[in-house]
């Protein structure tokens, strides 16, 4: 489920996703440390590219930029990778786009059966609340919601695959 709420001692949203993956912290952490798997957990009308040159080594200061199409609109954005906890946790905030403000917190928490996978993005758009109302939140509600049934797609279950073999044999 992807909320977004109004912080009114900030000033700011906060969008929250979250989503149970059968998987480790690492092998989840390596997939989001290739910038080029964002490309495929971004809904394709979005026409996401990444425009930094590969090979992209992400760690904390990194500098990536993408172009998106929103609306028709062609759009430019830059980030930089500010925090960096290998297996843990990373964040990833706008220099430049859209947004007034954009940090995105991606973390990895450990359970007995696999990891929770969150996304905590923190946001102001000019226009304040009303543009974020009438342009932003539901874009951004659907976005994760694909970014979460994405991860699932990529990273199924693996009790479901024990199933169908079991049931195959």
């Amino acid at each position: 489920m992807v909320t977004i709420d109004w912080d009114p001692q900030e000033k700011l949203f906060v969008l929250r996703s979250s989503v149970v993956l059968e998987h480790s912290p690492d092998a989840l952490f390596e997939f989001f440390s290739d910038a080029f798997q964002l490309e495929q957990i971004t809904p394709p009308w979005l026409n996401f590219k990444i425009q930094t040159p590969a090979p992209i080594d992400i760690r904390k200061g990194c500098l990536i930029d993408y172009s998106i199409r929103l609306r028709g609109i062609p759009i430019r954005w830059r980030t930089e990778i500010s925090e960096w906890n290998p297996s843990f946790s990373f964040v990833d905030r706008q220099l430049r786009g859209p947004y007034l403000l954009w940090e995105h917190l991606h973390t990895f928490e450990q359970l007995p059966d696999g990891t929770l996978a969150r996304d905590e993005v923190r946001y102001r758009v000019p226009g304040g609340r009303l543009i974020n109302w009438l342009l932003v939140k539901n874009d951004l509600i659907r976005i994760f919601e694909f970014r979460r049934n994405r991860m699932l797609e990529l990273f199924p279950p693996r009790s479901s695959s024990r199933q169908k073999n079991q049931v195959a044999v």
